[in-house]
């Protein structure tokens, strides 16, 4: 749920990007940071752990406008991929305003990408929130690997609910910013639509 800080005159929003481990959550978010705007943007924190680490950083895109005379503050977080760090999961899932869900297209992911839209599932109707009713995409990362399922099967996989959805390569940047784009204006209309 939105924060509004009233001195500042923002709304801030958090947008959660989850997937399985080495899908590609963190090169997402590495790829906008580095192409943000310095002045728009806060610093990019990362949180450690042995064999994964949670990033989060906060920016403020001028081009999306404003509601209400409130400028809009994005918070990006990505959460470990590794269902052992459920916990974590959950705590980062907590206030959500929007999700990314980014699937690992190789073929030999197919598993890991359907336990980890599962446990999107699972731990927010735990918070109280459908994924259904929630502000979601998804992002059909590494497609320019040789051994990638076809879209149709990701599809079929894990976007049976027919959201927007998006090939990429977070590596290079093919599709991350679409993605963000379109995540960020579903959060938006949501926005509009509760004010």
């Amino acid at each position: 749920m939105s924060f509004i800080n009233y001195m500042a005159r923002e709304i801030n929003c958090k947008i959660v990007y989850y997937g399985p481990g080495l899908c590609g959550k963190t090169t997402n978010l590495q790829y906008i940071y580095e192409r943000t705007n310095p002045d728009a943007k806060g610093k990019m924190i990362s949180l450690a752990t042995e064999t994964e680490r949670t990033l989060f950083f906060d920016f403020l895109p001028l081009s999306l406008g404003e509601i209400r005379g409130f400028k809009t503050r994005f918070h990006l977080y990505t959460v470990p991929g590794q269902v052992f760090y459920d916990a974590s999961r959950k705590l980062i899932l907590k206030g959500v305003d929007g999700v990314v869900f980014v699937a690992d297209s190789q073929i030999e992911r197919m598993e890991a990408n359907l336990e980890s839209v599962e446990n999107l599932r699972t731990n927010l109707q735990e918070q109280g929130y459908s994924l259904d009713r929630l502000p979601y995409v998804i992002q059909y990362n590494k497609r320019d690997l040789p051994n990638v399922a076809s879209v149709e099967e990701l599809r079929e996989l894990v976007n049976s609910t027919h959201v927007p959805e998006f090939e990429a390569c977070a590596r290079t940047g093919v599709g991350v910013f679409e993605t963000l784009k379109a995540i960020a204006k579903l959060v938006l209309t949501e926005l509009k639509r509760g004010s």
